[in-house]
């Protein structure tokens, strides 16, 4: 039993609309054995190591039901335990995780496609390798993986080791409340690191919080609130009731200053937290000095103060009011006259409610070095008994995370102790705070039986008012998100995402140019980088989820407009949880044979997630049967259907029954994009105004001129932004690099495009025998190595017949293949259509196939590049002197904003033509270095 293969799915996925890990896992020889045959000491074992997996449902949907799974029959197969094992690891660290599903692949005897939920991504990781750990140490030793249990393998360490890093990545019980209020008022949140700062909206309306630190939280008030000698100053000014202080650096000093105060004391960190390095009511020299140097530890200057006797309270306080007061009482146990403290603390720690750290609602006890010192200070130690009653203190402070209980007291508080708190947390200036108040009776007012306030804390815990040892548990978060966003405020940009195998990074493009003539701030993510508001600053293909999060995160977004790519779905899932507009444009045959995607209507339901998470509108391309049927998938309040043909009659239903639609009219001045929508009828605009339709010929960018007038409409963009985006929306290489770009300030004219399947090849195959052309349709053409042989015989197929010469190359990177395969590949299926040996040339090299195709040219030629280093090989092309040319003709470089000298590489050298030999076809074939 191994895991061959992982993925983590941070967003909607062909699998689930949320985060999870799918493992490809081989069972190997446990194929042959299910649980009933590895017998009731396999489950037993494993249920006694889990007991939480009898909660678990399974396809009964009820507790129990996974454990009758295994016994029942032949049982279950190891992949579906191990599932459920993946799952409850995690329950047991505190994720609130129930999602999974295994399925046996089908041409793949023994593997299983394992899909689990996970809270948190390197949390999820390490459940699925524990779990196979755990599955593979209770095997029969004959059974047993080699290499998968270690020597020394303990089950209780490696399970409380776990849920320790699982901890240590989760979010803490204060910040997990906020997120989880956020969630409830449909407010968006990502985790910004791997600690607590979090961005709660998207784009220009995020807010950000630190724990229970806002981002407007004051950072003078952080500052007074952990500088405990300057808050008491402030707070005694404003006649609020404080203890006495003095700071000192010392032991000697520590030992004057409680001198100086009389009475018991408290020793404490100056600019300590959580309740570390405390020691309350000590008077001897003794302990005072003892007490100093346990304050040390956390830091450089230490305070002495006047010890107030009372219960220790939690006042918290947000937005100037107080949401919540809690008494909490130190870690303890209580003797029973026949126990030891040790034997004690071990009941104690038996509660169900009791956890490691914060993962239930209470802490373990610890008899560690702090519980000694208190234990030493009655007399006792570990093994002493206590007396039938006695309360036995292992912590001189109430924090729950030392393993005190907390007991809500907000219904009973006094308004004088309410008005108190609310004065001294504005008086530091924060926006969430906690006052820790010492009262003999919190229902009491402090100016009647006493008290005082021991510190202001900034980032208060939460977790003590969320789940209280006893009393009633307090909504504490949601005042803060109502803070943060009050009622009716937005905390979401509307977000558009398109997918497609051919036009979508034109689309995304189109959309964004939009938004931006509409007035928006968009966030763009492409196949190129990432831009926003129309300046690039990310380069590469920026079409995964980690793209969708940078455009997210930004704080001058208002829109995103994300083109959503088959590699990022299948890899990663999707980056947001929902679109306001979701587009497919096609499907088509492009990467087939790949990640286990084979067929068309596997690579459509990929594609497909794009519009189940679509909320407004889904825009389908109504001409495309594996598009069309996606209309049954998706939950979105509309559906517009995008259609070249007016004839097609399913569309003609759709608008006489109200429904939304982009079709293409014919009219008097040519073609025009109309708009449908609840009986209206809306023209848009001629084909032939559009700038990079190249008047009406280049049908394929008509289509994706509807696509996005389609989406823009549905995203309530204004009918004249829609006319004037796309009016202004050109080809140039600056504004869509390598999509259909014309460069015709040569003798001849180039079109260049980055077309690398049959079917974008097809299309500008098309387009070039629409164009009119006085002379020679020149081609240069490759495909990517990593297609199958088919995919790339079916480009040459599409390009035959519409050029007069056709040159073959390879890209750069071969993906596996040889140096001249690709080629040579093209070449056959050229001449499998009728293309003469004459008319073919396989020049492998990338610049050297493209100068030698310039250097064929001829005034009133067209010649075709599909190119794959577009910014060198763009340049290759401007660069270009035709023979006899004259200097002052030299064309301008292209926008220096865009690519700079140095992104190319030195200028390729001119390829003598005539230098050209045949092959044993009879094909023109560039001659090669003996290194290439």
């Amino acid at each position: 039993m191994r895991i061959l293969n992982r993925n983590v799915y941070v967003g909607p996925s062909q699998y689930a609309h949320f985060p999870v890990i799918r493992l490809e896992l081989d069972l190997g020889p446990l194929e042959d054995w299910p649980t009933a045959r590895l017998g009731p000491a396999f489950i037993d074992a494993l249920v006694e190591r889990l007991p939480g997996l009898a909660e678990h449902g399974c396809s009964y949907r009820e507790p129990g039901g996974f454990i009758r799974r295994m016994r029942e029959d032949e049982g279950t197969w190891l992949g579906h335990v191990f599932e459920h094992v993946a799952i409850e690891l995690q329950n047991i660290a505190g994720e609130d995780v129930t999602f999974g599903r295994t399925r046996s692949i089908d041409d793949r005897p023994g593997v299983y496609s394992v899909v689990y939920e996970y809270a948190q991504r390197e949390e999820g990781i390490a459940a699925g390798e524990l779990a196979l750990r755990l599955l593979s140490s209770l095997l029969p030793s004959g059974l047993r993986p080699a290499g998968i249990v270690p020597d020394d393998w303990d089950w209780e360490h490696e399970r409380d080791s776990f849920i320790k890093y699982a901890q240590r990545r989760a979010l803490g019980p204060s910040t997990a409340s906020l997120v989880r209020a956020a969630r409830e008022r449909d407010i968006p949140w990502l985790r910004l690191n791997e600690q607590s700062l979090i961005q709660l909206g998207h784009g220009k309306y995020q807010q950000r919080i630190q724990a229970t630190i806002t981002g407007r939280t004051p950072y003078i008030a952080v500052e007074l609130a952990g500088d405990k000698e300057e808050t008491n100053r402030i707070l005694a000014n404003l006649g609020l009731p404080v203890p006495q202080q003095i700071l000192v650096t010392s032991a000697d000093a520590a030992v004057k200053a409680a001198r100086k105060l009389g009475g018991q004391v408290v020793t404490k960190p100056y600019n300590g937290n959580h309740g570390r390095g405390i020691t309350i009511g000590i008077s001897s020299d003794e302990d005072v000095r003892a007490g100093f140097e346990a304050a040390r530890e956390h830091s450089r200057s230490v305070i002495v103060e006047t010890y107030l006797p009372g219960d220790d309270h939690r006042l918290l306080v947000v937005n100037g009011k107080l949401i919540a007061a809690t008494r909490r009482t130190p870690g303890h146990v209580v003797g029973d006259g026949k126990r030891t403290v040790a034997e004690l603390v071990e009941i104690v720690n038996q509660d169900p409610r009791r956890g490691v750290g914060h993962e239930k609602v209470l802490t373990k006890l610890q008899l560690d070095r702090e519980a000694n010192m208190m234990l030493e200070r009655m007399g006792y130690t570990s093994e002493s008994v206590p007396r039938d009653g006695e309360v036995v203190y292992l912590r001189s402070t109430a924090n729950l995370s030392t393993g005190g209980t907390a007991t809500d007291v907000t219904d009973i508080i006094h308004p004088d102790n309410r008005d108190m708190a609310e004065r001294a947390v504005r008086a530091i200036g924060l926006d969430v705070g906690g006052v820790d108040f010492l009262s003999p009776n919190i229902a009491e007012s402090y100016r009647r039986v006493g008290g005082g306030i021991c510190e202001v804390n900034a980032a208060p815990g939460f977790r003590m008012h969320v789940a209280p040892s006893e009393g009633t548990p307090r909504d504490v978060a949601s005042p803060v998100i109502d803070m943060l966003f009050p009622s009716g405020s937005p905390s979401r940009v509307p977000i558009a995402a398109i997918t497609g195998t051919n036009g979508k990074t034109t689309t995304t493009r189109m959309l964004a140019h939009i938004t931006k003539m509409a007035g928006y701030t968009p966030g763009m993510t492409t196949t190129d980088g990432v831009y926003i508001d129309g300046q690039r600053t990310v380069e590469g293909d920026m079409t995964g989820p980690v793209s969708a999060r940078m455009v997210l995160s930004d704080p001058t977004v208002d829109i995103a407009v994300l083109e959503t790519a088959r590699g990022g779905l299948v890899r990663a899932g999707m980056g947001v949880t929902r679109v306001n507009v979701g587009a497919v444009i096609n499907v088509q045959s492009d990467h087939l044979g790949l990640k286990g995607v084979n067929t068309l209507e596997q690579l459509a339901e990929i594609k497909r997630v794009v519009v189940e998470v679509a909320e407004d509108c889904a825009v389908l391309n109504a001409d495309d049967p594996n598009v069309l049927k996606m209309s049954g998938y998706t939950d979105a309040k509309t559906i517009c259907y995008v259609t070249m043909n007016p004839s097609n009659a399913l569309v003609r239903e759709h608008i006489r029954a109200g429904g939304r639609a982009c079709a293409l009219e014919a009219g008097v001045n040519g073609q025009m994009i109309t708009l449908y929508d609840k009986g209206s009828h809306i023209p848009l605009l001629w084909t032939h105004l559009i700038p990079a339709t190249l008047e009406g010929r280049a049908l394929h960018n008509v289509q994706n001129a509807m696509f996005a007038a389609a989406m823009a409409y549905s995203l309530d963009i204004k009918l004249d932004a829609i006319r004037l985006g796309l009016r202004t929306f050109d080809t140039t290489f600056f504004q869509a690099p390598g999509r259909m770009n014309v460069f015709d300030e040569h003798p001849f004219k180039v079109l260049f495009d980055y077309a690398h399947n049959a079917h974008a090849v097809g299309v500008i195959a098309e387009l070039a025998q629409r164009l009119d052309v006085e002379g020679r349709r020149i081609v240069v053409v490759a495909g990517p190595g990593d297609r199958r042989d088919e995919d790339i015989e079916a480009i040459g197929h599409a390009v035959a017949g519409s050029f007069d010469h056709y040159i073959v190359r390879r890209d750069d990177n071969l993906r596996g293949r040889d140096g001249d395969e690709v080629p040579l590949l093209l070449a056959r299926a050229l001449r499998d259509k009728g293309v003469g040996d004459d008319a073919i040339s396989v020049i492998p090299d990338e610049q050297q196939a493209i100068d030698a195709a310039l250097q064929m040219g001829q005034p009133g030629d067209l010649i075709v590049i599909f190119a794959d280093a577009l910014a060198r090989s763009w340049k290759q092309i401007t660069k270009f002197r035709p023979e006899g040319a004259q200097a002052s003709r030299a064309p301008a470089p292209p926008p220096a904003s865009f690519v700079s000298d140095d992104a190319m590489e030195d200028p390729v050298p001119a390829l003598d033509l005539e230098g050209m030999i045949r092959d044993e076809r009879g094909l023109r074939y560039a001659p090669q270095e003996e290194s290439d």
